[in-house]
Parts: C-alpha cells; structure tokens; sequence
C-alpha cells in the first residue's frame, strides 16, 4: 500500500498533459476543497477527478475485479472510498463547483479520445 500514490499518476499525468497542451490552466489538488480534487479550473468553476477504476469501484472489468487475499478488507477499503467520493462531490457541488471525472478504462487506446471530447465539452470554452 506505502507504494501506491494518489496524486501523479499515469492516468492522472495523461489528462493533465492532454489539456495543458491544448491551453487550459489548472491548479493542482487545491486541499482546501473537499476530496482534494486533482485538477481545479478556478476561472471556470469547475473540478476534474482522474479516478482508477480498481480504488474508486468503477462499474468497468478493471473496477469489477476482486482482490484474491483479504477479499473483506479490499470490499471494505473499495465500498468506503465510493462513499466518501460520493460526499466529496456533493459537498462540492454544494459550495457551486462543477464536477467530472475520468476513469482511468476510457484512457485506454482502444476508447480513442472520448474522455477528452467530454471534458472539453465540461469545461467550455
């Protein structure tokens, strides 16, 4: 568990690469906001997760997988992070931001750049 890191990750480095390249600016895991979103568009009101699938219970194959030891613990650690993240973007969307996420499956190849489309579309221009 020490090893598995919560911010810069691949999927996450991905997005973030994807949209500073074509212009938008963002902060980073701002902790003042609930759930420390990863990318904050404080202009545009607007907070962006970059969740993998397996932590955050994803409905997709990868977050559908089961842990082969301590299966109780790992439903348990899964079913409380999908709480919280829940209660983070209600609290959120309680204090007038706007919240999207992205699934570390749509960043797959095969799902071309749908996610991008979307999170385009979500920020405005």
């Amino acid at each position: 568990m020490s090893r598995v890191k919560s911010a810069d990750t691949l999927p996450e480095m991905t997005v973030r690469s994807a949209l500073h390249g074509l212009g938008y600016r963002y902060r980073l895991h701002l902790k003042g906001l609930p759930g420390t979103p990863d990318l904050v568009f404080p202009s545009r009101g607007k907070v962006l997760y970059v969740h993998g699938c397996f932590w955050h219970g994803h409905s997709c194959r990868m977050g559908q997988a089961s842990s082969k030891t301590n299966v109780e613990f790992w439903d348990e650690k899964i079913r409380t992070n999908m709480a919280r993240d829940r209660r983070n973007v209600a609290a959120l969307r309680r204090q007038g931001w706007g919240v999207a996420v992205v699934w570390e499956c749509q960043l797959k190849k095969r799902n071309g750049d749908k996610w991008l489309s979307r999170i385009i579309r979500f920020l405005g221009i």
